[in-house]
C-alpha cells in the first residue's frame, strides 16, 4: 500500500484533531512527520506516529500546554516545553532562534520538558528557508555504550546543520550512532535484520537481531569520533539546558514515562558576518568544486532525490505499519483506507 504526501499530511491532521490537538500543533506535527517520510527517514515519520498516540494516551504529551520562556537575553533563551508535542516545541524554539539571530547575528535556544520531535533536520531547514544557518542537537534516552563498555549510557544524539544557498539544498542530518534507534524499531516491526557492525547484544556481542540490539546497545559511528561527538552533545543538550543526561534521560522511545531529554537550537545570520550574496556565491562555488571532482555528492543530495521519488511514486506503507495505523484510525472512527492506494 502507498500514501501520497498530500494524503499523509491530511491523515495525520485528522488523527490529531480527533484527539483534541489544536490546529497550530496539528499543522506542525503533520509537516514534520511528512518531512521525515519524504526524505526517507521513515523510522521517524508515520513509522514513529503510534508512539505519539500512545504518549498522548499515557498523559506524557500534554495537548493544552504552551512553552514557557524561563530565561532570555537578546541572544539566548531557555524554554520549558511543559510536556507538549516535541515538534511544536522545537518549531517555536527554532523560530525564536532565527528571530534573535536576525537581530544580533547569532542566537542559541535550549529546551527541556519536551518530547520526541521527529527528524532533527526539519528544524535546521526552518533556518535555511529564512537565509539563516541552522544547527540543531539533541540527546535521547540511553542507546549507545561508551567505548570499552556494553552498558548504554549515551543517546543516539543527532546533529543537523543547514546552510542557506540560492541553488543547492545543503543539509546534514545524522545520528552520532551507527544507526538511529528508530531504524532498529523499524527493522523489528518489519521483521528485518540489521546491517552488520551496527549493534551489540546485552553481553557485548555483535548482533544483527533488532530485538537483541534494543536490549543491548548501538555502536557509535566511526567509533572514537562518534563517541566523542555524542559525549559532547549529551552535555550541551543536557546540563546546559536544564534537561537530563546519560541514564537519567527517558521518554524518547518509551511512551510510558515522561520525556526528560533536551534540545539546543543555534541560528547564525551570515549577513551579519559578510555580504549575504557573496556568502551564497562562495557556497555555490564550493559546491561546484565538489561536484566537478568526480562522482561526489553534497550533503542533502540524497534527501532531494528521496523527496522527488516519494512525491512521484508515493510513500510505502508496510503491512505491519498499515495494521498499526488502521487500528488507530478505527478507534477514532476514521476511514484510513480512503487515504491509501495500491
Amino acid at each position: 500500500m502507498k500514501i501520497s504526501s498530500e494524503n499523509e499530511f491530511m491523515l495525520v491532521k485528522e488523527i490529531l484533531k480527533s484527539l483534541g490537538v489544536g490546529e497550530e500543533d496539528c499543522e506542525i506535527v503533520a509537516k514534520a512527520t511528512l518531512d521525515a517520510d519524504l526524505k526517507g527517514f521513515t523510522s521517524h515519520g508515520l513509522g514513529r506516529f503510534k508512539q505519539y498516540i500512545d504518549s498522548i494516551k499515557a498523559g506524557n504529551i500534554a495537548l493544552d500546554e504552551d512553552i514557557t520562556i524561563e530565561k532570555e537575553t537578546p541572544a539566548i533563551a531557555l524554554i520549558n516545553g511543559n510536556n507538549g508535542f516535541g515538534q511544536a516545541i522545537a518549531h517555536k524554539a527554532m523560530k525564536i532562534a532565527i528571530k534573535k539571530a536576525k537581530d544580533v547575528g547569532i542566537a542559541c535556544v535550549g529546551t527541556h520538558n519536551g518530547n520526541h520531535f521527529g527528524v532533527t533536520g526539519y528544524y535546521s531547514d526552518l533556518a535555511i528557508r529564512e537565509n539563516v544557518i541552522g544547527l540543531v542537537i539533541a540527546n535521547t534516552e540511553p542507546a549507545v555504550a561508551p567505548l570499552g563498555s556494553c552498558k548504554p549510557i549515551l543517546g543516539t544524539n543527532p546533529v543537523a546543520i543547514g546552510i542557506p544557498s540560492d541553488k543547492t539544498y545543503i543539509a546534514l542530518d545524522m545520528a552520532t550512532s551507527a544507526s538511529a534507534r528508530g531504524k532498529l524499531l523499524e527493522c523489528k516491526r518489519k521483521g528485518e535484520e540489521l546491517p552488520p557492525n551496527v549493534a551489540l547484544d546485552k553481553d557485548g556481542n555483535p548482533t544483527t537481531d533488532p530485538d537483541e540490539a534494543l536490549k543491548g546497545s548501538i555502536l557509535p559511528f566511526g567509533m572514537h569520533k562518534g563517541y566523542g561527538i555524542a559525549f559532547m552533545i549529551e552535555l550541551l543538550s543536557g546540563p546546559l539546558v536544564n534537561a537530563c543526561y546519560g541514564t537519567k534521560v527517558t521518554g524518547t522511545a518509551d511512551h510510558t514515562v515522561d520525556c526528560t531529554k533536551g534540545d539546543l537550537f543555534v541560528a547564525i545570520d551570515p549577513s551579519k558576518f559578510v555580504d549575504f550574496d557573496t556568502f551564497t556565491d562562495e557556497v555555490e562555488e564550493f559546491v561546484s568544486e565538489i561536484r566537478d571532482c568526480g562522482n561526489s555528492f553534497v550533503p542533502g543530495d540524497l534527501e532531494v532525490k528521496k523527496i522527488a521519488e516519494a512525491e512521484k511514486n508515493g510513500i510505502n506503507i508496510d503491512s505491519k505499519l498499515y495494521n498499526q495505523l488502521k487500528e488507530i484510525c478505527s478507534n477514532l472512527d476514521i476511514d484510513f483506507d480512503k487515504y491509501l492506494y495500491e
